[in-house]
């Protein structure tokens, strides 16, 4: 069965993880998605490794295991964009398509002839997508920009980490989370713009700064300033609005704790053998287990200490607590729901590889996805699309 997409050409001129995300985001929901590549060179995170794919003799291939995050689903072709017939193989495509995704520093494709005003002229019904790290306007438009700097600019460094009192610093995330939200961001304006120009018959430029996104992301921490005045810290694995969630040290480990509200609290307090807490006017209610913390997470602490892990996940879960380990990622492809959700496949590619792929959380009751196109290897398919385009097919 077909994806939502299908049928919908994306044009998929990005590199390095917003826009390549973005990419992957419609690749999954069924669009054929297009990769343009630099000849002989590619996406630049096809060498950020070690560690990279091995090919049939066990030796490192050209594919890296960021670059195979972000790519599964498209076509490759390569093309040099100072040849100016290659870069007219690009405007056929582009006046073929619907969505055309662009990651380049401002002004750079309109001196190719490749700008949204060249190419909507062509193609009045296209959607242009450009990702930047500040946006198409503004002191800082031309500016390079990437994920790390990013986070720091936002403020998003300033609530991550552990508290100064603690002996902490700030922290970027884990994983480069604002190329991935900017990506999910862009997927959404092209999904957006494709549904207005079901109506209107009209294309659209879309605007999308890494910036933007990642102040976006503040969410709470933000709006708790604004209502507040009050700059929020760094609080490490502490919640600034909602107590007790925090990492806790166990007899054997540690335990994640998200105690949601004032019944869940109740239920907590029982489970931990201590059920006066709940009655304790200090910690009673949200509000005030918050602004008593400093009293209330000793007390959880020593008394998580008495037992194991397993003891405490097993209690926990029978009061009908949020709480969980905190597993590493080799645990997190052989916990039972993941493998029951079939988060990971293994697919081959046409030499007989074995491509491992975390695949797309979204799950349709009635149109399914299909993973079958791994990530491709540079100017796989150049040969496949120039016929197309010979034989008027695109």
């Amino acid at each position: 069965m077909a994806g939502p997409l299908s049928g919908i050409r994306v044009l998929d001129l990005s590199r390095v993880l917003a826009g390549p995300w973005a990419g992957q985001v419609l690749a999954d929901l069924g669009a054929d998605v297009i990769k343009v590549e630099r000849k002989g060179v590619g996406d630049d995170t096809r060498g950020w490794g070690p560690p990279y794919l091995k090919d049939e003799a066990g030796a490192d291939s050209r594919e890296s295991g960021y670059y195979l995050s972000a790519n599964r689903g498209k076509r490759s072709i390569e093309l040099d964009f100072n040849d100016p017939a290659d870069i007219a193989i690009i405007k056929t495509l582009a006046g073929r398509s619907d969505v055309l995704l662009e990651n380049f520093k401002v002004g750079t494709l309109e001196r190719y002839g490749l700008g949204y005003q060249e190419l909507s002229a062509l193609n009045p019904a296209l959607i242009y997508c450009s990702i930047t790290g500040f946006g198409l306007t503004g002191p800082r438009k031309s500016q390079i920009a990437y994920d790390f700097m990013i986070q720091a600019m936002s403020g998003l460094m300033s609530v991550t980490g552990e508290s100064n009192d603690r002996g902490g610093g700030p922290q970027k995330v884990g994983v480069p989370i604002v190329d991935i939200m900017t990506g999910m961001y862009a997927s959404i304006a092209v999904l957006g713009a494709l549904v207005g120009r079901a109506g209107s018959g009209k294309g659209e430029h879309i605007d999308v700064g890494m910036l933007d996104v990642s102040v976006a992301m503040l969410a709470n921490q933000a709006m708790n300033y604004l209502v507040s005045g009050d700059k929020p810290v760094r609080r490490g694995n502490r919640h600034p609005n909602i107590q007790p969630q925090d990492v806790f040290p166990v007899a054997d480990g540690h335990i994640v704790l998200a105690v949601g509200n004032d019944e869940q609290f109740r239920r907590f307090a029982e489970a931990l053998g201590q059920p006066e807490l709940a009655t304790d006017e200090r910690y009673a209610t949200n509000s005030a287990r918050v602004l008593n913390l400093d009293t209330l997470h000793p007390l959880i602490s020593k008394k998580l200490l008495e037992n194991s892990l397993d003891d405490w996940l097993r209690r926990f879960e029978e009061h009908a607590i949020p709480c969980g380990p905190i597993n590493d990622i080799e645990r997190v492809f052989n916990e039972e729901q993941v493998i029951h959700r079939g988060m990971l496949m293994r697919l081959s590619d046409a030499q007989g590889r074995t491509v491992p792929q975390i695949v797309s959380p979204m799950k349709f009751a009635n149109q399914s996805l299909s993973f079958t196109r791994v990530p491709p290897r540079l100017g796989e398919h150049t040969a496949e699309i120039l016929a197309e385009i010979e034989s008027e097919k695109v």
